[in-house]
């Protein structure tokens, strides 16, 4: 399964969320960050269990 998520709406220059098979990756061209499964479902986990939150 794939997603692709902008995050700011619709504009197409602005850094995305982007699910694949075994990696997420966000950010954009030339500031991009790939995390693996594991990685971005403890991620995932600490934002569900409030340890993380917005700033």
């Amino acid at each position: 399964m794939k997603t692709k998520i902008s995050l700011c709406g619709t504009k197409s220059c602005c850094p995305v969320v982007e699910v694949a098979d075994d990696v997420v990756k966000v950010g954009e061209e030339g500031n991009l960050c790939v995390l693996k499964k594991n990685e971005w479902n403890s991620l995932v986990d600490l934002i569900a269990n409030k340890q993380l939150g917005k700033i």
